[in-house]
């Protein structure tokens, strides 16, 4: 596996050290979210943090935490990849409903508010997600 297994659609969000892209699997057509830690600029500490996170979601399989597909190193670009695909995409499963904060802020956009039943059910879910990582 590598970067050229997948063709890039959009750049999704970037973090401290790393930066998430939605792609297109070559081989199926699947989306994934596939994200980019720049191993290059990483100190010791960071680089076992990013391998860390890797081993977490590996061992970790419920309904809500994302899933974790498959990592590898892109020797051009010196950067662990790795991604996941969401059921509702290192490779992980890709939310396409949006994370909690776009959710908030669609709300928050048309000024309504967001429905106590809407957040009980993301909160009992996350919570569950939680429990699960712990």
């Amino acid at each position: 596996m590598s970067l050229k297994d997948f063709e890039i659609l959009c750049k999704l969000g970037d973090g401290a050290y790393s930066s998430v892209y939605k792609v297109r699997r070559l081989e199926d057509g699947q989306i994934y979210a596939l994200k980019r830690v720049k191993m290059v600029s990483l100190s010791a500490k960071e680089k076992e943090n990013a391998l860390n996170e890797i081993r977490i979601l590996a061992s970790v399989h419920h309904p809500n935490v994302i899933g974790y597909k498959q990592a590898f190193i892109d020797e051009a670009s010196k950067s662990l990849w790795y991604y996941w695909v969401h059921s509702d995409s290192i490779v992980m499963e890709f939310a396409s409903n949006g994370d909690l904060a776009a959710k908030i802020a669609r709300h928050i956009q048309q000024g309504t508010p967001v429905p106590e039943e809407t957040i009980w059910n993301i909160f009992i879910n996350l919570v569950k997600g939680l429990k699960q990582l712990h």
